[in-house]
């Protein structure tokens, strides 16, 4: 007998997010473009800093570099294609490695682990240098302030609101970036006009001359590379606006950003190569009595900018958990709405490294040398993904392959010229992006290794056992209903330690038997459940399948499901106590977690020994199965069995004569 129940409301909010509205425009302004809408802070400092002897010509080739990086980067590849490798609405490198995860290609756990942990290296560097070159422009007004203490104090408080959420803050963010971007574009119109040589820019052949002709082509790529690195955090974000909404905000949010570049291109070129080291040519092209505002208003679109990264990097991390990349975590969820995840150890280990980033490297230009690396890695493995993705979706082989090739050799290019920042402060990124991808691959491994030995057995075999177990009084009950975790997706079959835990290991007697299999799917928002009773009123599988969004609240729907069986009247809650029953009380629930602990006695090769004792340590990351279900102390109780590995045949101790 089987029931079938569903809650999911991800349809309706697919269907919302499928519209186009000017109050989502706004939204998606706010929420999506924060880190790229930035960029303009550093950019243009960071490609005159490549070459400080620049004329005419470096800093137009230099902004056809941007407006064509832009283009094809960040339009052609994030907003007209990766967009529409959506997993039911979601987006991001670890939403995409879902949509492939089936494939028999097993290495594409590591390009995801390692984009992933790319990205998240990001999280860490971009809040630092956002800041940093906001608050430096307090120089333009305060020339004698000291930088330094105001960017740990303004990160810090980043860092602090995280836990109260962003909810109502969030509501600001379209309003202000809305108005953020028409100062960019207003500003830049402003001191352009005046140099109509500027628009020689939109024609690629400047950018490829400027890169032919330049020994510093290097460090002018790295440069301007920092323009896009808010594209993939555009795609990771596409489950919060929708692909309409970003594909459509996208195009005023570019034509600001370029009418910015123009304009402090033009104000570079008007003062021939004149500009102060301390300069910051977004600021330079302010009228003086607007610098204050333009100060106030960088560091809010800083602080913006940081919490998009630090909620991606929030949502990185739940996803990661549920796909198996990281030991389960403990999460909160200040409000109801969507993406609104917090993780307190990601935001303190977070908050740790970007404040060490900024006494590290302590000004926005020291920064820079450490910005892009990360990111680079990040974009070259969404390609990979995006490549097998296109295969899989029946696209041309050859078109597949013009793909492949285009963007290998355009974030080639990047990541060999952020590569010769490494020793500059790109090995700081590289660090913890490799600290993370080890992690993530070695969990991901382990995991996979540690499944593929546990035993199972043919449940119909037990089921007339634990009957019997059900009616022997002398055996004293051990709860009304006994509730089991179960790896198994097939109801036909059981691990086998379940039943010796229920048979062997003190029998355990309790009038309902529930064995529960958790399925995390690839759709983001699913919650669900099937139900089948294999002995009426004593033996119940349930099946809950939840999406990598959905928070494992285990007691809670198991409630749910329990009161569904009781009206549908294929459960009897009232506890079979006598002194119980007569007053209708219901029965108690014990939940039975069962720890499997690797075994030294194992016969294995040394890799797989190595993995399961590195899945041992690596436990001590997250939390215990108790806390990652939400389930109540007083109604647990902790198995702990051996988890034996026997790949190597093992001698056989025989009787002497």
């Amino acid at each position: 007998m089987c029931f079938f129940f569903m809650k999911s409301n991800s349809s309706s909010h697919q269907t919302s997010l499928s519209r186009v509205t000017l109050s989502g425009l706004i939204v998606t302004v706010g929420i999506v473009f924060g880190d790229i809408g930035t960029s303009p802070l550093y950019v243009m400092k960071a490609i005159v800093g490549a070459t400080p002897d620049y004329d005419a010509d470096y800093i137009i080739g230099a902004i056809s570099c941007i407006i064509w990086t832009l283009t094809l980067q960040t339009t052609v590849k994030y907003v007209l294609l990766a967009l529409r490798a959506d997993n039911n609405g979601e987006g991001g490198i670890l939403a995409l490695f879902s949509l492939l995860k089936s494939m028999r290609r097993r290495w594409l756990y590591v390009v995801a682990a390692i984009g992933a942990a790319a990205l998240i290296a990001d999280g860490v560097i971009t809040p630092a240098i956002t800041v940093t070159s906001a608050v430096e422009g307090l120089r333009l007004v305060f020339p004698e302030i000291e930088v330094l203490p105001v960017v740990l104090v303004v990160i810090l408080l980043i860092f602090i609101i995280q836990s109260a959420g962003t909810g109502r803050i969030g509501r600001c963010f379209g309003p202000f970036m809305l108005v953020w971007f028409l100062m960019l574009g207003v500003f830049g119109v402003m001191n352009f006009v005046a140099c109509p040589a500027m628009f020689k820019a939109f024609n690629p052949w400047y950018a490829v001359r400027l890169l032919v002709s330049s020994p510093s082509w290097f460090m002018i790529m790295g440069a301007v590379f920092l323009c896009t690195t808010g594209a993939e955090a555009l795609y990771s974000d596409m489950g919060h606006c929708g692909r309409r909404n970003i594909t459509v905000s996208w195009i005023f949010v570019k034509l600001m950003l370029i009418l910015n570049y123009l304009g402090q291109g033009a104000w570079l070129i008007g003062h021939g190569g004149e500009m102060a080291p301390d300069v910051n040519p977004f600021f330079a092209i302010m009228p003086q009595s607007f610098v204050s505002v333009g100060v106030a208003m960088s560091a809010g679109a800083a602080v913006i900018a940081s919490q998009a990264l630090l909620s991606g990097s929030f949502t990185i991390f739940s996803e990661a958990i549920n796909l198996d990349f990281w030991p389960r975590m403990k999460i909160k969820y200040p409000s109801d709405e969507k993406g609104q995840i917090y993780i307190p150890s990601v935001n303190f280990c977070l908050l740790a490294g970007c404040l060490l980033t900024v006494v590290m490297f302590r000004d926005s230009s020291h920064i820079e040398a450490a910005y892009g690396l990360a990111i680079t890695i990040t974009m070259l493995m969404t390609t990979v993904l995006l490549t097998v993705w296109l295969r899989c979706r029946g696209v041309n082989v050859v078109l597949c392959g013009a793909f492949a090739v285009c963007f290998f050799v355009i974030e080639g290019l990047f990541f060999v010229a952020n590569m010769f920042k490494f020793a500059h402060g790109g090995w700081f990124t590289v660090l913890l992006a490799g600290v993370v991808a080890a992690v993530m691959i070695i969990w991901f491994k382990a995991t996979k290794l540690r499944g593929s030995y546990i035993e199972y057995r043919k449940t119909a075999g037990s089921y007339a056992l634990i009957s019997s177990i059900k009616a022997d009084a002398d055996i004293p009950k051990y709860a009304s209903n006994l509730i089991y975790f179960s790896r198994s997706p097939n109801n036909d079959m059981i691990e086998s330690k379940l039943i010796y835990s229920i048979v062997n290991k003190r029998p355990k007697r309790a009038d309902h038997y529930w064995f529960i299999h958790l399925e995390h799917v690839d759709c983001p928002d699913t919650l669900e459940y099937s139900v089948e009773i294999a002995v009426p009123e004593t033996i119940y599988h349930v099946t809950m399948r939840l999406g990598f969004r959905v928070e494992p609240k285990i007691s809670v729907y198991l409630r749910q499901i329990v009161e569904d069986l009781v009206a549908s009247g294929d459960l009897d809650l009232t506890s079979s106590y006598p002194s119980l029953k007569r007053e209708g009380i219901p029965g108690d629930f014990r939940f039975i977690i069962i720890h499997r602990l690797f075994s030294p006695t194992s016969s294995c090769s040394l890799g797989s020994a190595t993995m399961m004792y590195l899945h041992q340590l690596l436990r001590h990351i997250g939390i215990d199965d108790r806390q990652a279900m939400g389930l109540d102390t007083s109604v647990v109780t902790n198995e702990t069995v051996p988890l034996i590995i026997n790949t190597v045949p093992g001698r056989r101790i025989v009787r002497s004569e």
